[in-house]
């Protein structure tokens, strides 16, 4: 009996002892950086829809009212008051453009509304260089990278709405092209804290197919090498091409809320929040805040102001101590912006900007005008 118990302790403290190895093996295991850096195409996705979006980075998806929503938050169009329409252009950076414009269009006494919108991007006529000729090739290309988004959203009741969006992704590089298709899928609660609005908002975006490419670029000659002995064989190429990996879309999930500091029908101040995790990167967040003036001096003007700052986690082992790369990351997705619109029964117009700084890539600026009736 003695002996067996001798053994049972002996096999407990074996496994005792070795239990914490095991947690620090695993531990190590768990703590290894995976996040897929770079790993995602059609990063064009990310870059907006207008102005008062840009200002507020994606916290603005808790309070997304306007044609933007259809971007933002598709459940957002389902709160909009009166059909509209609206065009932004972002002058992003390396000389290229972003601009997207969409129209809304809500139905059934402001129940249930629907919206189509469209996104590009690109740059054209730019200089070919190869290793071979380092100082050009004499050619040009151009990139064009669009998507056509259909929306459908509705109020299921006084405080909670929903929408989706299915939209279609092309990517012409060069000579070479692809497509993928994609979903986005937001809902948003409203309600009242210490009598104060509140919401809370739910997004996924660019959640589909994998995006892979095609085209003349790809196609490739390969010379045949004659058999040894072989004399007066032909050797034209035989026809090939090269294999292309597809990536996926920059899909986010989105957890955003909003709430209004000072509710009144001359001042509104709302201080906004989200966090938001991709699935290339590292999980961030944003805070904004957004001071709005409605009907001031008791006209038909309405003026805001807004800032916000967004936090998105960079790959710690670029970290330089003393580069002037970290001082410039740490202002990085700082964004400032106003507008002005003019607004009647029957009418509304407006335009906004925003400034968004992004780190050693400099600050970009972006226009949105905007109109309903």
């Amino acid at each position: 009996m003695k002996r067996h118990t001798a053994h049972g302790l002996a096999l407990a403290g074996l496994l005792v002892g070795g239990f914490p190895l095991a947690l620090a093996a695993q531990e190590s295991e768990i703590n290894a950086d995976n996040t897929p850096y770079g790993t995602t195409s059609g990063e064009f996705l990310l870059l907006g829809a207008s102005a008062r979006g840009a200002a507020l980075g994606n916290a603005f998806q808790a309070i997304a009212n306007d044609v933007s929503a259809l971007y933002y938050n598709p459940a957002g169009i389902s709160m909009m008051e009166r059909p509209g329409a609206l065009i932004s252009t972002y002058s992003y950076v390396a000389d290229t453009r972003y601009s997207w414009g969409g129209l809304a269009f809500p139905f059934s006494g402001g129940a249930r509304a629907v919206g189509l919108h469209l996104g590009t991007f690109g740059f054209k006529d730019q200089p070919e260089y190869t290793v071979d000729l380092p100082d050009g090739t004499g050619g040009v290309y151009s990139v064009s990278e669009s998507y056509l988004g259909l929306t459908y959203a509705e109020n299921f009741s006084d405080r909670f709405s929903a929408g989706i969006t299915a939209k279609g992704v092309f990517d012409q590089l060069g000579e070479v092209s692809g497509s993928a298709f994609a979903v986005d899928f937001g809902t948003n609660f409203h309600s009242a804290l210490n009598n104060h609005p509140i919401k809370f908002s739910f997004v996924i975006q660019n959640l589909g197919s994998n995006l892979s490419y095609s085209g003349d670029a790809l196609n490739v000659g390969v010379p045949r090498e004659p058999a040894e002995g072989e004399e007066g064989v032909p050797s034209n190429p035989q026809p090939g091409s090269y294999r292309t990996k597809a990536f996926s879309l920059p899909t986010t999930f989105t957890v955003a809320v909003a709430y209004d500091i000072i509710a009144k029908e001359s001042t509104r101040w709302t201080l906004l929040a989200d966090f938001n995790q991709p699935n290339n990167t590292k999980a961030g967040f944003v805070f904004g805040t957004e001071f709005a003036f409605p009907q001031m001096g008791g006209s038909n003007f309405n003026g805001a102001v807004r800032g916000s700052y967004s936090y998105a986690s960079a790959n710690a082992d670029t970290d330089v101590p003393g580069s002037q790369l970290n001082e410039e990351a740490g202002y990085q997705g700082t964004a400032i912006g106003g507008g002005l619109s003019y607004t009647t029964e029957t009418f509304n117009l407006g335009f906004d900007y925003a400034w968004k700084y992004m780190g050693i890539l400099g600050s970009t600026n972006f226009f949105t005008f905007s109109i309903g009736w």
